[in-house]
């Protein structure tokens, strides 16, 4: 009888994840809410920014959860986590804007190979960015998750027991070494090949792959 209420109950968890995320993307792509949402990010982009990856990075965690044990847990300290997404959506919103602008300058001035090929200069944009940002990003967040997950332990984190907690060596043969060539260099490489105004609903649900990647790589947790 237990097993059965807990499949029903991580059946209604289910629903209720497809729901929120089917929420967030009708506010962003069915008018009039996605004329909303478009000028919200154009007048307030680091708001939206925040708001977009507090709400959708931890739903990438939560469905890692459930595929990794079988059942929806939730962190108690999910609210610290999301705030830690918010401002991580910031700075990569900022990261967006940099690279894809450096990046044009660079070709313009002869630093990079002149194409006229959109294929190639978002390939170009992409991988500088994943690069030079992405390994700082990940590793910043794989710093902040730890610290969580010590305290939540009853320890108050040091630096040392930070770093010694995390297993570099997994962080790198497969967070750096696997997801960052096999799929964050393509998948940012189609976000630069959509307009801008675009790329911030694309961004939104990479937000999603992106903790839950993250969330499936730690082995601790």
């Amino acid at each position: 009888m237990n097993a059965e209420n807990s499949a029903k109950s991580n059946l209604k968890y289910d629903f209720l994840w497809a729901v929120t995320i089917g929420a967030a993307l009708t506010i962003m792509l069915i008018p009039p809410m996605a004329d909303r949402y478009q000028w919200m990010n154009t007048n307030f982009p680091y708001m939206t920014a925040f708001l977009k990856f507090m709400l959708l990075a931890p739903m990438g965690e939560l469905l890692a959860r459930r595929i990794r044990t079988g059942e929806w847990k939730v962190p108690s300290y999910i609210i610290a986590r999301a705030l830690v997404w918010g401002f991580l959506g910031m700075v990569i919103a900022l990261a967006f804007q940099l690279f894809s602008g450096g990046v044009i300058a660079a070709i313009e001035k002869g630093f990079l190979p002149q194409s006229e090929s959109a294929l190639l200069n978002a390939f170009m944009i992409s991988a500088i960015m994943n690069v030079i940002f992405a390994p700082v990003m990940m590793a910043f967040h794989r710093f902040t998750d730890t610290f969580f997950d010590l305290w939540y332990e009853g320890t108050s984190p040091t630096l040392n027991m930070i770093v010694e907690k995390i297993d570099w060596g997994q962080f790198f043969s497969v967070v750096i070494a696997k997801t960052i060539p096999f799929f964050w260099i393509p998948a940012h490489t189609i976000t630069f090949l959509l307009p801008s105004e675009y790329r911030v609903m694309m961004a939104a649900v990479l937000s999603i792959a992106l903790g839950m990647i993250l969330a499936l790589a730690k082995r601790n947790g």
